[in-house]
């Protein structure tokens, strides 16, 4: 079996294997030596590195997944609607494509998921998503200037929306504060509602996040109609009855 030296292929499979971890709740060593062709020892120094960095937690003869804290303080275990969701997304994103990920819990679990994919290049006003992503993946990371708004650091204001004006994406992910057939995308930030609009008129696929409780709900901002989304996608908990009014809009819905 060949090992490679290059520091770039090492990261690249560790964070590959933080991945497969948080997926399937844990992994064997010998699983993932038949998978990376490479030697036992390497697997361990792998596991090892990924606890020190708090990825996962090294068992007897493998690791486990570990329960990770979000900013807001709430625990995202694999298996959460947290998780479901954000997997769902990354699996919508092919390598060396541009996305914008406003900032939130969901586009957090999102960018999580990133780690396998290669050649991203994120577009980012999310101050938590911006950290996690430059201290775990190897993508090219763009930030909006602006002024921090609310619990979720998310960058607004002119300087935002003058930076994200002129975006050209493959994709912009959203996570809302609520999202009905009638009375279309909404938020409870003004700020955040704002650049919602912006990012909705760039052309991109606009790919809506929205946390089941908010499935059907109505914030105070509203944004655009409901068939401004191309995706919106939640988990497989939400209300059925508001999910097929969104549906007969025209509106995909993914379910996590």
């Amino acid at each position: 079996m060949s090992q490679s030296p290059l520091p770039a292929l090492t990261a690249r499979r560790r964070a590959a294997i933080a991945r497969i971890v948080a997926q399937n709740g844990a992994a064997r060593v010998a699983d993932l030596v038949a998978q990376f062709n490479v030697h036992a020892a390497t697997i361990r120094r792998d596991l090892k590195v990924l606890e020190e960095q708090g990825a996962v937690q090294r068992v007897h003869g493998g690791a486990v997944a570990v329960e990770e804290v979000t900013p807001e303080g709430t625990h995202v275990s694999p298996g959460s609607q947290e998780a479901r969701i954000g997997q769902a997304v990354a699996e919508m994103i092919s390598d060396g494509e541009t996305l914008f990920l406003g900032p939130g819990r969901l586009p957090l679990e999102v960018a999580r998921c990133l780690t396998a994919h290669s050649r991203l290049t994120i577009v980012t006003n999310g101050l938590e998503v911006a950290h996690w992503l430059a201290a775990n993946t190897p993508h090219t990371l763009i930030i909006t200037g602006g002024q921090v708004e609310g619990r979720d650091l998310g960058l607004a204001g002119q300087l935002t929306q003058t930076a994200l004006s002129g975006l050209r994406a493959d994709h912009v992910i959203l996570e809302l504060g609520g999202v009905s057939a009638v009375e279309g995308l909404t938020d409870d930030s003004l700020p955040q509602s704002e650049i919602a609009r912006v990012l909705l008129e760039t052309g991109s696929q606009a790919i809506v996040l929205v946390p089941v409780e908010r499935v059907g709900r109505v914030a105070a901002a509203y944004i655009a109609p409901a068939s401004d989304a191309d995706v919106i996608v939640t988990a497989r908990e939400a209300p059925s009855p508001v999910l097929w009014d969104l549906s007969e809009s025209g509106v995909r819905i993914v379910l996590a």
